[in-house]
Formats: C-alpha cells, structure tokens, sequence
C-alpha cells in the first residue's frame, strides 16, 4: 500500500481516492496520535478547519469535524480562508491543531488534507507515519477509545477569522499601498475575498478577476497557472502590476504594468533587496531550491546577498529557514515565506509586500523586477528509464562534465529523478536559449541511452 501523505498533505480525486471515511479517519487518527505526544496535556484541545471553495470540501469539512469532535476536540470551523490564514490563526488563537481542506493549483475534482500543529506548523514526518499507521490499525477493526458526554467535542463557527487574518496581513506591512491600481486573480479560489480586502484596507485600488467562486470553478483558466487574464486586464485597466494566486493562495505570481509576468524568482529577488535595505534580512542570505533560475543567483551575489539551495519543495526551503534563522525564503513557482510574518508561503502576502515596495520606492514593479534576467532555462521529461542508475552511470556523469565545460560560468546542468514517475528531469540555462536548448537536447538523449 502506498504512503498516503506526500510532501503536502495527502491528495486525491475527491470521493473516489479521497472520501469521506479516509477524511473522518485521519482526523480521528491525528486527534490521538497528537494526544499521545502531550500536545493536548492539561486541557480540552481546540482544532482550527478551513477549506478552499471547492463542492468536495463541503462534505469533507464535515467528516473531518466529525471525526475531531468524536474524538473530543473542540471545533473552530473558518469556513473559506487560505492555507497560510488557517495556519495563522492556529497559531494566533493558540489552537492544538489546524485542517486545511485543498488541492491548491489542481483542477476541481481532486481535493486534500493538510495538517498543521501548535503554532501553525506543518507536522513532522514522522508524526504523519504516526496518523497513517494508526489509520491502518483502525481501518482493521480495532475499536476506537471514544469520549462520551460532555467530553465530546462542541463545533462553532469562527467567523472573526476572516477580519483577524486580513487584519494581520495589513498589520505587517511596512507601508500602505496609496495610488496604486492592482489587479487581483483570486483563482476562484480560497483569497477570492481576502486578497482583494486585504490590498483594499491598504490603500490600493483594486480591480478583481476569478473572484467569483461557485465551487467548481477553482483554478479553472484563471489563477496563477494561467495567467493570460490577469496580464490583459492589467494593461486593460491601467494597473501598476498584477498578482495571482492558486487556488489555496499559498502562492503567488505577478505581471508588471506592460503585462509581462514576474516569476517567483523575480519577486524573491525584489523582497531581498527591499528586506536587505529594512536590515530585515537576517544573516543578509535567502534560501532559494536548485531549480531557481541562475540569473537569480548572479543578481543576489551582485546584491551581496548569499543563496542557500535545498530540494524542490516549499518544505525543504522552510526547513532550511528554520535551521539557519534566516527571515525569506522561496520557489521560482511563487511559494514565498516570510518566517517572520508566516508559518507557510503566503500569496495574499507577498502580493502586498511587492506592492509595497513598488509604492515605497516609486519605481514600476518591471524596474524592481530587472534586479534579475531570468536566463534561458530548458526543462525536458525523459520518460520510462531506470531513474535509479543516474548518479552511477559513468556515460552520464562524463556527458554532464562536457557540458558543464561547454556552458562555462553562465550556465547550469541539473538532472533530477522524479519522486513519482519513471521519468528523469534535465533542466539546462544558458545565456543563449538555442544553446540551452541544444545542451538538454544532447543530454536527454544520453539519458535515454544509458538509463533506458
């Protein structure tokens, strides 16, 4: 049987791979394996759920506060906020546990469950082994120890969320965000009403796009996976720039007045040069993954700045923050975390934070942005070869040498193994895309000759 959680949550079709009894049992499970480990000692234990907009989480938000409150768990049901707004107000409200219902930039039909400890912290791995294991035990027939009476859990709406929440995004802004015109694509998605009142309450004028969630529209051409919309309306209504969100809002990307996009990278390098300028960037570093762009990593050592690379994943960029103390991290997908406002990668966020530099510094979102060249970066799938053998293959190793030597200082090689398909990635940068292009080409077809 496969690991149901994976690197962020455990996901699925919703009500076929994730139902409502596997929704009800994990909560139950997480409810006792957190009570094992002392994070409910000495008093009646408080849970925070959200969900994003989408049909599914209605009938999972009601198996997972089910399954909490029979397991004596009090019940703060939040209704539709993001991701980072559940994790903020576990955090804030001092809640034993939180739940996010959302399958972020996947389409309608998939959904899944994220859990979040004391503080709004994602959980360790090994106390997901824990819930899974438990799980398993349970779906056996094991019988649950199961609270009667007044020690059952009690279920409320938390509906002062919503303001406390936009209230501490605004409240952590070093400036407001007068006489800018931002456009705003919510992703028909869980910031559809936040994002828009949070850029409002700072001074914006805002215009919105996909704010208009019916629960099967998420994501669905709008959002921070297409992006088309939002650079039209920028241009169309004379925007300073624009941001999207996916459809959980732990992301966010950006398009500048002339409607051309600003990746992750990009608004990681403009926070890091505004937070390095505020002495707000600790250790003067940012941890950024290896599949950053390379024109990022010469715009921060021309910054002064130092990158420290982990894994692909948001996670392993947070565990590195948390390691070193160092303040901003992030993917060049538009995961950004700001450790000292944020638990997790924060869209609503980072949005008003780049805004906020636009507006501090008087200067169009395009010329924060060219900090940065994004250099040519080509990204090829070799599929249905022995991932295993790419680190042993001498064919490989000297291929990879040779075009190492070939692009020289201004350009990179990686090759990296899916974690679930049989498939290995060959991404290239060169100053020249033809180059770029030629390299990976070269390499993809030593990949298949020697690993197929």
């Amino acid at each position: 049987m496969g690991r149901l959680f994976g690197t962020d949550g455990v996901r699925g079709v919703a009500n076929e791979g994730l139902t409502a009894e596997l929704a009800l049992g994990l909560s139950v499970s997480a409810a006792h394996v957190l009570a094992e480990v002392g994070s409910f000692e000495g008093h009646r234990p408080v849970a925070v759920v959200g969900r994003d907009p989408r049909a599914s989480g209605e009938f999972l938000e009601a198996a997972v506060v089910a399954g909490l409150a029979g397991a004596g768990v009090d019940v703060l049901r939040v209704g539709v906020l993001p991701t980072p707004a559940v994790a903020y107000l576990t955090g804030s409200l001092g809640a034993d546990l939180g739940v996010m219902l959302s399958a972020s930039h996947n389409p309608m039909p998939d959904n899944g469950i994220k859990f979040f400890a004391q503080g709004g912290h994602k959980l360790a791995d090994e106390l997901e082994d824990r819930i899974e294991a438990l799980y398993h035990e349970h779906g056996t027939g094991q019988p649950w120890d199961r609270p009667t009476g007044s020690a059952v859990g009690r279920v409320r709406d938390y509906d002062e969320g919503f303001d406390n929440y936009v209230a501490h995004l605004v409240g952590v802004l070093p400036n407001r965000l007068d006489g800018l015109k931002v456009v705003i694509d919510g992703a028909n998605g869980a910031a559809s009403r936040v994002s828009p009142e949070a850029f409002a309450r700072a001074g914006a004028e805002v215009v919105t796009i996909g704010a208009d969630p019916d629960g099967l529209n998420i994501n669905d051409g709008c959002g921070s996976t297409h992006l088309d919309g939002l650079r039209a309306a920028v241009v169309e209504h004379g925007a300073d720039l624009g941001v999207a969100h996916d459809g959980d809002a732990d992301r966010c990307l950006a398009v500048d007045a002339h409607g051309e996009v600003v990746d992750g990278d990009q608004i990681l390098a403009v926070l890091a040069v505004a937070m390095r300028d505020a002495d707000r960037l600790r250790k003067d570093t940012v941890v950024a993954t290896v599949m950053s762009n390379l024109g990022f990593r010469l715009a921060m050592g021309r910054e002064g700045i130092e990158v420290l690379q982990t894994a692909v994943g948001d996670r392993y960029v947070l565990e590195e923050m948390k390691r070193g103390g160092y303040a901003l991290g992030g993917e060049q997908s538009g995961h950004v975390i700001v450790l000292d406002h944020a638990t997790t990668g924060d869209g609503t966020l980072t949005g008003l934070m780049l805004a906020a530099r636009v507006a501090t510094t008087g200067k169009p979102l395009a010329e924060l942005a060219s900090v940065m060249e994004r250099l040519p970066q080509v990204l090829i799938n070799v599929r249905d070869v022995d991932k295993g053998r790419v680190e042993t293959s001498g064919e490989l190793a000297a291929a990879v040498n040779d075009a190492e030597r070939e692009l020289g200082a201004t350009g990179r090689v990686l090759l990296r193994s899916s974690g679930t398909e049989p498939l290995v990635r060959v991404m290239v940068e060169a100053a020249d895309s033809e180059q770029a292009e030629a390299v990976a080409g070269r390499l993809a077809d030593v990949v298949k000759s020697s690993l197929g």
